[in-house]
């Protein structure tokens, strides 16, 4: 009898151990991939929106930003891409946010686990194809004001933008605090990530639904850059935010709401 229902309680156990991992992989989860020159603290007007609705959310802080130490030689494009992998785990059902630069970070990330992501949204980002690095694409936008204000330095292998000309780039329509802190706390950009292309197939990347969310007042990466990347590719839906580059700081509640449609 005393066997029995120990046997009975493993077996309770065990299911709800397996009910919670069914419920833990079914669930939707938001990740945030914040772009070039910026940190994953670029979410935090945002975060605390969507955790209010009950959204599961985790932001990545690439290496060698914010107060990431690592060194820029030892930085790869594949390490960002390892990065946001480890952030989706083994969870499914993702949501995957790239901003800026990140487009090509989350790109790769669904080449390579295109089982896990749901959908991804292309927030005033790159959307590549095969082949194509941020550096190429960003050829093709005469437009963006990040050119002039660009200075390579090879030894370091940085990519440096003029401080001053920092808040017209990134955050023209930000409150004047956030363009202060921006112009003050700007950083070096690892160069390697952004000469890198990636290596997209149409089974894998092609197969998962994107969305893409337009900034139409950009100076990084520019509107008509945007709509010419968002009709060379295959994107489910599209939004439209009057915004600078960076609306996250400038219209945090629009777009969350979008995020929050979006997850749903």
């Amino acid at each position: 009898m005393k066997t029995a229902i120990i046997m009975m309680v493993l077996s309770i156990l065990g299911f709800t151990a397996q009910a919670q991992k069914a419920t833990h992989t079914n669930s939707k989860t938001i990740i945030l991939v914040h772009g070039a020159w910026s940190d994953a603290s670029s979410w935090n007007a945002v975060t605390p929106l969507l955790k209010a609705r009950g959204e599961e959310v985790i932001t990545v802080n690439l290496a060698g930003h914010g107060k990431d130490t690592t060194s820029f030689a030892d930085i790869t494009f594949q390490s960002y891409v390892d990065q946001v992998k480890a952030a989706i785990g083994t969870r499914t059902n993702v949501v995957l946010v790239g901003h800026s630069f990140a487009g090509m970070v989350i790109s790769q990330v669904a080449e390579e686990e295109p089982a896990q992501i749901k959908e991804l949204i292309f927030l005033a980002a790159a959307l590549p194809h095969d082949g194509d690095s941020l550096l190429s694409l960003a050829q093709q936008d005469p437009a963006s004001h990040i050119g002039k204000s660009l200075t390579i330095d090879k030894e370091r292998g940085a990519a440096i933008i003029a401080k001053d000309a920092a808040a017209d780039i990134f955050a023209a329509d930000a409150p004047q605090r956030v363009q202060d802190y921006i112009a003050a706390n700007i950083k070096p950009e690892p160069l390697v990530p952004l000469a890198t292309p990636v290596h997209l197939t149409e089974n894998n990347f092609g197969s998962v639904k994107k969305v893409y969310i337009h900034t139409v007042n950009d100076h990084a990466i520019s509107y008509p850059a945007q709509q010419y990347m968002f009709k060379a590719s295959k994107v489910a839906k599209v939004y439209t935010l009057q915004s600078s580059h960076t609306p996250f700081t400038s219209m945090p509640d629009k777009l969350a709401a979008i995020l929050i449609a979006e997850s749903k």
